[in-house]
């Protein structure tokens, strides 16, 4: 585990207190330290020691199998139906090679990988001043640019422009989302079935699970080398039923 137990209980209060950059553009309604760090360890499989304050944390193994088959099983419906899909990541550093491959195994299935609102631009603040933005897609999956590089971002308002785009300007509307961060906070905000990945220091959308605006948040490190993900990706799609 590379995600300390202090990011863990920072993020989580942060949540708690209404923060929109920790709410990933969900509408959580009221919750409290406590009742976060309880879910934290029951879904993700955090300590629920509210004592323990530094050093490691945890992520039980079992709870990332459960999710992983929940999500596949989302993918395989999808790509029984033919259905319309985005495919998007906060976490281009890391995530990316998952999401590349399922947007690939998804489109070969037959389902219609969309790309909304490509080089839609907006201002970021950063400790630099502020910064633009840009929805770029890498292999059909949505990612932030600017500067010539991919970048992190919690930010809904990418997802959110996105999906402004497909009601305003097109017929097709997204069946399933894949996603992270802020990208499927927004779309599980908007009433789509979204699945997603999070990372123990990533509350918001454990919370979106738990009020039912998130249907599957699968609890991993985020941002590890993204060769390691190369197992997970095989058993997420070869129990979708999407390995070639």
């Amino acid at each position: 585990m590379a995600t300390p137990r202090q990011s863990n209980l920072r993020n989580l209060r942060k949540m708690a207190a209404g923060d929109p950059y920790y709410q990933f553009g969900l509408k959580l309604g009221e919750w409290s330290f406590e009742a976060g760090l309880e879910m934290m360890a029951r879904l993700v499989g955090i300590s629920p020691d509210p004592g323990h304050f530094y050093g490691d944390d945890t992520i039980d193994v079992e709870l990332t199998l459960d999710g992983l088959d929940a999500m596949a099983g989302h993918l395989a419906r999808a790509a029984e139906a033919k259905s319309k899909v985005i495919v998007a990541t906060g976490h281009p550093t890391g995530l990316l090679p998952v999401h590349v491959a399922v947007a690939a195994a998804l489109r070969a299935a037959g389902c219609m990988v969309l790309t909304p609102a490509e080089g839609w631009k907006y201002e970021v603040p950063t400790p630099d001043g502020p910064r633009e933005r840009k929805i770029r897609y890498f292999e059909d999956v949505a990612v932030l640019s600017g500067g010539g590089s991919l970048h992190h971002t919690h930010d809904s308002a990418p997802m959110e422009e996105m999906l402004a785009n497909l009601a305003g300007e097109s017929r097709h509307w997204p069946d399933l989302v894949i996603a992270d961060h802020g990208w499927a906070g927004a779309a599980g905000e908007a009433g789509i079935t979204t699945v997603g990945f999070a990372d123990c220091n990533d509350p918001a959308l454990f919370a979106g699970h738990v009020v039912g605006k998130i249907d599957v948040a699968v609890p991993l490190d985020d941002n590890v080398l993204p060769r390691h993900y190369a197992p997970l990706t095989g058993y997420l799609l070869g129990r979708a039923g999407l390995l070639a």
